[in-house]
């Protein structure tokens, strides 16, 4: 069988990177795309190491330019692109009223704008192969979440997006879903300790608490849902959110 190539973004660290090194386990050739391209070898090397392919690619994912640009050296270097996990995001965290255009435009223009970049540029490839794989990762902050405005829209956007992206695209053999964690210990979840001035294992706890599973998520429990969606097995499971969350979250 032919194999197939994955391109994950926001894959240097964290999230990211524990899908692109859980895609390149399933079999798969991963594009480990980041801002910055020397961010990914770490990630590259690592699924290099264990006998897969990668490629390291930088682009700032909310420029059109360098989303196709990207795209396109993926698709002569690695092999046309037929699953795409958009995972790359920042925050921009802060209470409405002290919330800056700036911050505001920034997280949307990455979390949203990004999403939709790179799914119109790889889609090309899907629909003329006749199958295609599109995994959004989506947050718990999609309910809501205090001081997250910018965030939680940008995450309740994806959840929309996807589901439209499964009634377009269905015809074509490919299915979109979308993955909501909840917390999940990364160097994200770590700056937000520094901003609430506790440490790390502080917030760690206070989380742990409150999650039935009596643990906080790794980024290995998205990727194995990742890996799921992305499967043969899931070809008939299409528009849906699936929450790692350690249980409901209401």
């Amino acid at each position: 069988m032919t194999q197939k190539i994955a391109i994950v973004t926001g894959a240097a660290r964290g999230i990211g990177a524990g899908t692109a090194i859980r895609l390149a386990s399933d079999g798969m050739a991963v594009a480990v795309l980041d801002l910055n391209e020397p961010d990914c070898a770490r990630t590259v090397k690592e699924i290099e190491n264990a006998g897969g392919r990668a490629l390291a690619v930088g682009a700032d994912v909310s420029k059109t330019d360098q989303v196709n640009a990207a795209v396109e050296r993926v698709a002569a270097e690695l092999g046309e692109p037929t699953v795409l996990v958009n995972n790359a995001g920042i925050t921009r965290d802060a209470l409405l009223f002290k919330m800056t255009d700036e911050d505001w435009d920034a997280v949307i223009n990455v979390n949203l704008r990004g999403a939709f970049l790179m799914t119109r540029a790889v889609q090309k490839y899907m629909t003329e192969q006749k199958w295609g794989r599109i995994v959004n990762i989506s947050s718990s902050s999609a309910l809501g979440n205090r001081g997250q405005a910018n965030y939680s829209a940008t995450k309740a956007g994806l959840e929309g997006f996807t589901k439209t992206l499964a009634k377009e695209l269905g015809k074509f053999g490919i299915t979109a879903n979308a993955v909501a964690p909840h917390f999940i210990a990364t160097d994200m979840t770590a700056a937000m300790a520094d901003k609430l001035k506790m440490s790390f294992e502080e917030l760690v706890e206070t989380y742990r608490k409150q999650i039935p599973a009596n643990r906080v998520g790794q980024p290995a429990d998205v990727a194995h849902a990742v890996s799921f969606l992305v499967s043969e097995g899931a070809s008939f499971i299409s528009g849906q959110v699936i929450y790692v969350a350690g249980g409901p979250l209401c």
